[in-house]
């Protein structure tokens, strides 16, 4: 009679609630730890120059000083100017709008089509899975940066949603199939089972019971995507595909190669937009690091382990136990003697 008592009152007193928010918040975790955070801070801090770029902009990206050509870093420019007196800083301000625009518009669409192919073929049977299958391994092997050009050729001012939708469309297949073999595990657990011998239906069995379950991949393959479409626009603006009057770090670089900048050692033009590539990959490889110690459990016991060194003062890369001395009382050891 006691035993079950208490096992009645220890069900209704559970403080982990198995509610969809409730596994909603336990898989965001991922990204409460340093690397994580990090990386979401300095991503923040770009989105948040793209949104209030006509705020922080001293000038506009083509008004001309011509009094003021070719000119280092200054008070009134703090970036210097280009060829033609245009203030850098300005431009690589509204710069920063083109690139999140076009990488985070490539990536919710690689990741939306991605979820829907690699989530489904993973769970039905039969020819619709091997299908879907089928597909993805053919946008495996299509080439994204060609086809980008074919279709840039056709436009005289490609705009940055058609560059966006052409590189979400070649990027999902990766994530489909991480996602499918994922998915595949999942179906055959017992929660899957039981939703299903419950009559549930196959659109709440996928958003509710699976989705939260998917979301650490869901997470990487985004970040990935946005990665891989940041890379994609700046390559292409560097080499020339993308209309120069498009602005974006990529573009910056080309008229800063084209005048010679690299050459005359005009560091002001090239270098402010090179770091800001660098430092936005920097972000990007933070959160998909924090994600990957918290989904694989070996990286995840590795960082915890680091943690509790450093609290205690120890050096994680000392490859020798401290050991901690105690003196023995003097009768201990006449005693011992």
């Amino acid at each position: 009679m006691t035993t079950t008592a208490t096992i009645r009152m220890a069900r209704t007193e559970d403080p982990t609630p198995n509610t969809f928010w409730a596994r909603l918040g336990s898989a965001f975790a991922m990204f409460r730890n340093a690397k994580s955070l990090t990386g979401l801070a300095i991503l923040a801090f770009f989105v948040l120059i793209a949104i209030f770029a006509d705020v922080l902009a001293p000038f506009s990206p083509t008004q001309v000083d011509n009094t003021a050509r070719f000119q280092p870093p200054s008070a009134e420019h703090w970036l210097g100017t280009t060829h033609i007196g245009e203030d850098v800083l300005s431009q690589v301000i509204y710069g920063t709008r083109g690139v999140i625009v076009v990488g985070f518009l490539a990536a919710i669409l690689a990741t939306v089509i991605a979820i829907v192919v690699g989530v489904v073929s993973g769970y039905v049977r039969g020819w619709k899975s091997e299908s879907l299958s089928a597909l993805t391994n053919v946008f495996l092997v299509i080439p994204g940066l060609p086809l980008i050009i074919i279709v840039a050729s056709m436009f005289e001012e490609p705009p940055l949603v058609l560059i966006a939708a052409v590189l979400g469309i070649t990027g999902w297949a990766w994530g489909a199939r991480v996602l499918r073999a994922q998915t595949m595990s999942l179906r055959n657990r017992d929660f899957i089972q039981a939703a299903r011998a419950n009559g549930e239906p196959l659109r709440r069995i996928i958003t509710v019971e699976m989705l939260p379950n998917l979301m650490a991949l869901i997470a990487a393959s985004f970040v990935g995507t946005v990665t891989a479409a940041i890379l994609g626009l700046t390559t292409l603006s560097y080499i020339g595909v993308i209309p120069v009057n498009t602005y974006n770090w990529g573009t910056i670089l080309n008229w800063a190669s084209a005048q010679g900048a690299f050459r005359q050692n005009q560091w002001w033009w090239y270098l402010p937009p090179g770091l800001c590539i660098a430092a936005i990959g920097v972000a990007l490889s933070l959160i998909n690091f924090g994600i990957d110690e918290y989904v694989n459990p070996r990286l995840r016991s590795a960082g915890e382990r680091a943690r509790a060194m450093k609290k205690k003062g120890l050096d994680v890369n000392d490859a020798v136990t401290v050991v901690r001395s105690v003196e023995v009382p003097a009768t201990r050891q006449e005693s011992r003697g």
